[in-house]
């Protein structure tokens, strides 16, 4: 997919690697950039810099997401390009003594991001894409859906499950010309990165938002399913798939390493 010439909203767009890509999008041509954040401000500031349209918008709420796609398509046209970009850390304990200790609250919040936001985009575009004849989603995930995120179980259980279904929905309407990516990077030098403590995929280097579009516009080109700024997660994979017990074996020492260095 070439993004010249199209409609494009994208969620989470205010800031980080949202911004990132309104800005690449935008430079590559595309008619129209949506941005939509509840950072109503910084989603204006974007949009005024990309010669875009913002929308206020708290992807957790399904009604937020409708108002988008039907304004966006009532204002620009037909939506081409779907990038469910919006996510949220937190969560991150590697001293927790229980993995299913945490409160409903920041599972249900995770949740509705990382995932239902994906549903809620999809439930709302695929009959229109399906009338016109295709469409793509681009969903923002993580290597953390991948491999796993030590001392975040809530995050990195709705990421394995944001690629679930995203595999679904590519398997579900390519039929349909519908095409899905996922982009799945490992640390990248955002707000969320910095509120967390450097974990042991920091040796693979923190990329710039920046470098991580140019890696969008470069997989929507040759219509990948799967987007790897860190070119190490292909190989972290095989290790995962080859023999799982030995990667989990590493995974608890990666634990129990951190425990010690956060018990200091």
């Amino acid at each position: 997919m070439q993004v010249t010439g199209k409609v494009v909203v994208v969620t989470g767009g205010a800031n980080g690697i949202g911004k990132a890509m309104c800005e690449a999008f935008h430079k590559a041509g595309a008619a129209k950039v949506v941005v939509a954040d509840m950072d109503a401000d910084n989603a204006r500031a974007v949009a005024a810099m990309v010669d875009g349209a913002a929308f206020k918008c708290d992807v957790a709420q399904e009604k937020d997401i409708a108002h988008v796609i039907e304004e966006t398509e009532r204002q620009f046209g037909p939506i081409d390009l779907f990038c469910s970009n919006a996510g949220i850390g937190g969560g991150f304990d590697p001293m927790s003594v229980n993995a299913g200790g945490a409160s409903d609250e920041p599972w249900q919040r995770s949740w509705a991001i990382h995932v239902m936001a994906h549903v809620y985009a999809a439930r709302h575009l695929i009959p229109r894409m399906k009338a016109r004849g295709g469409g793509y989603f681009l969903n923002t995930i993580s290597a953390a859906g991948l491999l796993s995120q030590v001392g975040s179980p809530a995050y990195s259980t709705t990421k394995h499950a944001a690629v679930g279904f995203a595999e679904n929905l590519a398997i579900s309407h390519k039929a349909d010309n519908i095409k899905v990516s996922i982009l799945c990077p490992q640390g990248v030098d955002t707000n969320m990165l910095r509120s967390i403590p450097k974990g042991p995929q920091s040796g693979d280097g923190d990329l710039t938002p920046e470098q991580v579009a140019k890696d969008v516009l470069a997989g929507l080109e040759q219509e990948t399913f799967l987007i790897l700024p860190h070119p190490q997660v292909l190989g972290y994979m095989r290790k995962k798939t080859e023999n799982y017990d030995r990667w989990l074996g590493g995974m608890a020492k990666i634990q129990a390493r951190m425990r010690e260095e956060f018990g200091k």
